[in-house]
């Protein structure tokens, strides 16, 4: 036997460890995502104070001004779509598998901002008809008015755009086929759902556990508003295993926080934002005005979203591009 015939299973073996049938396995694609994206953003971040100077830290209760959360979104919605971009050409996968897709896109989008603003406006109605919220008028108007809410526009589209893409992109995709071939290996009779059972498990690790893990810094955030957040984590999901693409879902993200935070002026997982429409306050009971937490702190936002995922399965057929269609 020579030095080629031994080498030639050794390098089979080693191949193995980084390659699986679906390519690059999943456990490295995380892995590397997650070196690319730290690295790029320490970059930028640099590079941002490097042009712009370290921004000053705001008062300790002060409401978000509307440039410097323009600023920040854009930077990290930046890097991770630049990530995600280089992750699918390292995979060689067409980089709308990620949940970006082309095809009704800005159908998706706008039938989702229509719906956030509905099913936002119908929770500050049940508030306001019970009683846990007060509006005192309106807090601007005039070109003020239009100028924020113009702004806080586009600044919301940011987060939807951001924090759909982080916790329902790449991470999603990748985790549900690693989950998947797990499946298929350890359990084959279990092997015609594995792309189902992948999706979920990914689900409640990125949409329930990262998405409400990232809300609990925010000030005011309460027990039931992290509930909340879980519940829509998995609100938007559906959305994703129903069409394969996260349009629907930014759209819906983005109007919504938006109504909540300019439109109505209340709080958004314990944040107020300057420049808001009009003025209002909670009142009574924390569980069902939302308290500090506003409206998604409030046990009304259950059912308000229990019915979003109604009109998502009655209105959002289920498409070829489905992860495990």
């Amino acid at each position: 036997m020579t030095d080629a015939d031994t080498a030639q299973p050794r390098d089979r073996g080693l191949r193995r460890i980084f390659i699986g049938s679906d390519g690059l396995r999943a456990g490295w694609s995380l892995l590397l995502f997650c070196l690319i994206l730290t690295v790029l953003t320490i970059g930028a971040v640099a590079a941002a104070t490097f042009i712009n100077g370290k921004p000053p830290h705001p008062p300790t209760g002060a409401p978000q001004g509307v440039i410097p959360s323009i600023k920040g979104e854009a930077l990290t919605f930046a890097v991770l779509l630049v990530t995600s971009w280089l992750m699918s050409r390292i995979e060689r996968r067409p980089f709308a598998a990620y949940g970006l897709r082309r095809e009704r896109a800005v159908p998706d989008l706008l039938t989702g901002m229509a719906w956030g603003i509905a099913m936002l406006s119908l929770l500050v109605g049940m508030l306001t008809l019970s009683g846990a919220l007060v509006f005192d008028g309106f807090a601007i108007g005039g070109s003020a008015a239009l100028g924020y809410g113009a702004a806080w526009f586009f600044a919301f589209c940011l987060v939807g755009l951001f924090e759909e893409f982080l916790t329902r992109g790449f991470l999603q995709y990748t985790l549900a086929r690693g989950v998947a071939g797990i499946v298929r290996a350890v359990a084959p009779p279990a092997s015609k759902n594995a792309r189902t059972i992948g999706f979920w498990v990914a689900a409640l690790v990125f949409s329930v556990g990262v998405f409400a893990g990232g809300h609990l810094a925010n000030k005011g955030e309460t027990a039931m508003g992290l509930v909340s957040v879980a519940l829509a984590g998995l609100t938007f999901v559906y959305v994703l295993y129903r069409t394969g693409s996260l349009w629907w879902a930014i759209g819906f993200h983005a109007t919504w926080d938006w109504a909540q935070s300019f439109l109505y002026g209340v709080r958004d997982s314990g944040l107020a934002m300057e420049g808001h429409l009009l003025a209002s306050h909670p009142a009574g009971a924390a569980l069902l005005s939302g308290g500090e937490t506003g409206p998604e702190g409030s046990i009304l936002v259950v059912p308000t979203l229990l019915l979003t995922v109604f009109i998502i399965h009655r209105t959002l057929p289920r498409r070829a591009a489905a992860f495990d269609a």
